[in-house]
């Protein structure tokens, strides 16, 4: 069996290869191969290009990879005609899989989508790309599923992979111990970004609010919690334009340990915000955008976080601030915050249980495994001679 990926993001990256361990062991032998990154390369699965590498969002930052992006479509088919592939598995990033889904279609090779576009959030007319590319998707939010069902797509709901990687990745204690620091003293996990470009837009704020909660709490311990070592670099030579407390620490590849340890959290929005619901921390969101989008979308512009937001209901567990222009007003909104949270024990207790409460009904383990046994279920269907007479026809 031959199974071609299309992970872009560092977070699917991490959830393919999640998948793919689950696959190799229900299926030993399979080929894995595609597009993806590092951490699927560690699982066996072989990289024709490692794509995580071109993870940007914005026109702006497209525009210069587009031929990049050509090439790699190209490859692709030239890879589809070369070999009997069985399926393929997309997994987000949809500006460039979408291309990859209709190669693959084109070729009568079943197309799956694992973690799919949140075309709910922004973008529902694409509906009609998913239905001519795309033979089954693969949800992890319940709502997700029955939005795509109830727009004919063939769909499952099989839970969100966060929460395997939570519940079978072991946490490092010297690490653990190294964020807490030594004595009993509030400590904040501070997330800038998985891409560059997150924190050359959102770091000078959230410098400035660190600074801001630092006079008021002086005992705070901040850690920053850097998906590359390059990008502590970048968070380390923009830090020094600023009067920072000597508390401010960094730790490159150990997000979860930072989260894990922390009191709560101060985060640029994204998908690790499902971390902070399977660890029960509150945490500050941050989303920096232009004035025009925020204007012209300002319903639009939460599907980053929307996964969250709709299973907590808009509480105000993880409040998100949307910046735009001059961002004093959220400055001060989002030290308040952070500092009522290191200051009042009561308040900080509360809104963990409450994210306890909520994780007791949404945060299930066993997305991966459930995701692996569909896939391979209905890979075999597919290889049936009455279906693939049917697919020619």
């Amino acid at each position: 069996m031959r199974i071609f990926f299309s992970a872009g993001e560092p977070s699917g990256d991490q959830h393919s290869a999640l998948l793919v361990q689950e696959l190799q062991s229900r299926s030993p032998g399979i080929c894995v191969e595609g597009f993806g990154g590092p951490e699927m390369r560690r699982q066996g699965c072989h990289l024709l290009f490692e794509l995580t590498e071109l993870a940007v969002m914005g026109i702006l930052r497209v525009l210069p990879l587009l031929n990049r992006f050509r090439q790699l479509v190209r490859q692709a088919e030239q890879h589809f005609d070369a070999h009997t592939i069985d399926a393929v598995v997309l997994v987000d990033f949809p500006g460039f899989n979408w291309w990859i889904a209709r190669a693959a279609k084109k070729r009568g090779i079943p197309v799956f989508w694992y973690l799919p576009p949140q075309l709910w959030a922004w973008g529902s007319w694409r509906i009609r790309r998913i239905r001519r590319w795309v033979d089954h998707v693969i949800c992890a939010l319940p709502f997700e599923y029955e939005w795509y069902r109830n727009r004919g797509v063939r769909a499952s709901w099989v839970g969100h992979p966060f929460f395997d990687q939570v519940a079978t990745r072991p946490l490092n204690t010297e690490v653990l111990q190294s964020v807490r620091g030594p004595g009993a003293v509030p400590v904040v996990a501070v997330l800038p970004g998985s891409r560059n470009h997150e924190i050359e837009k959102n770091w000078f704020i959230m410098l400035q609010v660190i600074q801001r909660v630092a006079h008021a709490v002086p005992q705070a311990r901040w850690v920053v919690g850097n998906y590359r070592p390059e990008q502590e670099e970048m968070c380390r030579r923009i830090e020094k334009q600023y009067h920072l407390p000597a508390s401010l620490n960094y730790l490159s590849g150990q997000t979860s340990e930072v989260i894990e340890a922390a009191d709560c959290c101060f985060m640029v929005s994204g998908s690790i915000s499902l971390e902070l619901l399977a660890r029960n921390k509150p945490g500050v969101v941050l989303y920096r955008l232009t004035r025009a989008i925020k204007l012209a979308s300002r319903v639009v512009v939460r599907c980053r976080f929307i996964t969250l937001t709709n299973l907590i209901a808009n509480s105000p567990l993880v409040p998100e601030f949307l910046s735009s222009g001059d961002p004093t007003d959220d400055i001060d909104g989002m030290a308040k915050q952070l500092i009522r949270w290191l200051t009042d024990a009561t308040a900080l207790e509360s809104s963990r249980q409450s994210l306890s409460l909520l994780a007791g009904h949404a945060a299930t383990p066993g997305a991966t495994g459930r995701a692996a046994e569909l896939l391979l279920t209905e890979i075999a269907a597919a290889a049936r001679p009455e279906n693939q007479i049917r697919r020619a026809a």
